[in-house]
């Protein structure tokens, strides 16, 4: 899934990015420099949060 995918999920189901990140414990700037392409996500935090949002693949699932 792309990150403009999430975005347009998020917008359809009324979920605020915000909300989402208060949910699961990410903080709000780090999920939105995630979907706004600002972060590598390579490793780390936004590699984690990309995981959760379903932009990458799990690894621990591969």
């Amino acid at each position: 899934m792309t990150p403009q995918k999430v975005k347009d999920q998020f917008a359809a189901q009324g979920i605020p990015v915000s909300q989402w990140a208060d949910q699961h414990g990410f903080r709000r700037s780090d999920v939105y420099r995630v979907l706004n392409g600002f972060a590598a996500c390579k490793r780390g935090l936004p590699h984690q949060i990309a995981v959760k949002l379903g932009i990458k693949p799990d690894p621990a699932k591969s």
